[in-house]
């Protein structure tokens, strides 16, 4: 019977233990996010704008607004086209394949 017990013990100590360590991690790795602006889709941002449009998560009205932001791991915004981890800045250029270039001149020569 004691044998018995200290097996339960050391399986529940065993259990609490990895229960802990799980939190720990899970907090640290929210510890390890940044904010994102520039590459968030329209409805699909974390929380209010950096210009004070809204206060909300889920508000954004265009895809790539610069001063919508979403949390994403330290280090891979800048790594995201459009991305940057300062408000206003990033976003989706002026010419692109959805919007095209009118009325911007062609500066290659």
């Amino acid at each position: 019977m004691n044998m018995r017990k200290a097996v339960t013990a050391s399986l529940v100590a065993g259990a609490v233990s990895l229960a802990a360590f799980g939190a720990h991690n899970a907090h640290a790795a929210a510890d390890s996010k940044e904010k994102c602006y520039g590459v968030v889709k329209a409805g699909h941002n974390d929380c209010g704008d950096a210009a004070g449009k809204h206060s909300c998560m889920g508000h954004a009205s265009v895809d790539g607004d610069a001063n919508e932001w979403i949390a994403v791991p330290t280090g891979l915004c800048e790594k995201l086209v459009g991305g940057s981890v300062k408000a206003g800045e990033g976003g989706k250029s002026s010419c692109d394949a959805k919007n095209g270039c009118e009325g911007k001149e062609d500066k290659k020569g």
